[in-house]
């Protein structure tokens, strides 16, 4: 599965994108969230505060509750405004 990060998500991370191979257990957007956050310092740094962190599976928004399923591309950003 590809992840993808933009703006400060990406900053603390320190890359806008990785392959990965998810581990079983790992079934919704929240749990992938709390997966990554024990990663590594950035990543912890990056999910401190999960509801403030938002993402779309395959380029669709999605709740912390939605299922991955089958999955291509998850990404994480955070809130956007418009101007």
């Amino acid at each position: 599965m590809k992840i993808r990060y933009f703006a400060w998500v990406r900053e603390r991370i320190g890359r806008e994108a990785e392959d990965i191979e998810l581990p079983e257990d790992v079934r919704t957007v929240a749990e992938l969230a709390g997966w990554l956050a024990g990663r590594g310092e950035g990543y912890a740094h990056a999910f401190e505060n999960p509801r403030v962190v938002r993402a779309a599976i395959d380029r669709h928004h999605a709740r912390p509750d939605s299922p991955l399923g089958d999955a291509r591309e998850v990404a994480f950003f955070p809130p956007m405004t418009g101007g």
